[in-house]
């Protein structure tokens, strides 16, 4: 632990420097993280076949590696130091008038750019729930929990118990984080297009708008370049997610295309995003 946190120390455009590298092993290893990069970022339609597609894999390699070796300064830095990182916000005003308003906030946050540091920079000002799924490794459990719950961040299990947390936190008029892109369990989804493609897409977010009128916003951490830092994005989700599942999952994946045809070298292509989870219909049943 005490070499972890001397490297976390490192200063941010070098380990983005060797996150490159370890990127690029990570894609030439043994197993289907390089081939499930290239076909989803082939089927987005983000780039035309040929020296377009190469560039942007290339990019991807990367930026996958960086998202990595961040997590050591993004967790185990002292607090003050990791929101020292993000140097810039857009449209975050939008938040403080939800706040203001006396509503609750849902942050939702894609697996693009340093998306773990948009808690802790939310948590470091006013409380914040989220999720918690420990890992299988015990070290890299204690990490996570350590990385994840500092300032007013409350981490809560991914099952019954936590959905009421979340619940609890937004008829408080506080926020929680929902990561919008994770393939939903069984049963808690439905099929929705996601770059055209049908993907098991969780459908939490609306239910829970609908529950509290808390607002809900996309918010993304964009990872400069030169290992300058962060800048958050937000984008409202603006009226009322729709009461049928479906088009409430369209909508929110429409959202998170929309930040990843932004800035699509940093999201995180390797992820099996269109699987079809246990108990879950096919993707061409009525849901």
């Amino acid at each position: 632990m005490l070499l972890l946190k001397l490297i976390a120390r490192v200063p941010l455009p070098l380990l983005h420097s060797f996150g490159i590298l370890f990127g690029w092993l990570v894609y030439l290893a043994p197993g289907r993280h390089a081939q499930r990069m290239r076909d989803n970022l082939s089927a987005s339609g983000l780039c035309r076949p040929g020296t377009e597609c190469r560039r942007l894999l290339r990019q991807t390699i990367g930026e996958s590696g960086k998202a990595v070796v961040e997590l050591l300064p993004v967790w185990l830095r002292p607090h003050e130091g990791v929101l020292r990182l993000v140097r810039d916000t857009r449209d975050w005003e939008h938040i403080d008038a939800a706040l203001a308003a006396g509503r609750g906030v849902i942050l939702i946050a894609p697996h693009l750019g340093c998306f773990e540091i948009i808690n802790l920079y939310y948590a470091a000002r006013h409380p914040f729930t989220a999720m918690y799924k420990p890992p299988r490794q015990p070290m890299l459990a204690r990490l996570m929990l350590m990385g994840r719950q500092r300032g007013q961040a409350t981490l809560v299990p991914t099952d019954l118990s936590g959905v009421r947390a979340l619940l609890a936190a937004l008829k408080r008029h506080e926020a929680i984080g929902i990561l919008p892109d994770q393939v939903a369990t069984g049963g808690d989804g439905v099929w929705a297009p996601f770059f055209g493609r049908p993907a098991y897409t969780p459908t939490l977010v609306a239910s829970l708008q609908r529950k509290t009128g808390a607002a809900a916003f996309f918010v993304a951490a964009e990872r400069l370049s030169w290992g300058r830092g962060y800048r958050l994005h937000v984008t409202p989700v603006g009226d009322t997610l729709p009461d049928d599942k479906t088009a409430a999952a369209l909508r929110i994946n429409q959202g998170v295309e929309a930040f990843v045809r932004r800035f699509p070298a940093q999201y995180m292509w390797s992820y099996n995003r269109y699987k079809r989870p246990g108990g879950a219909p096919p993707p061409d049943a009525t849901t």
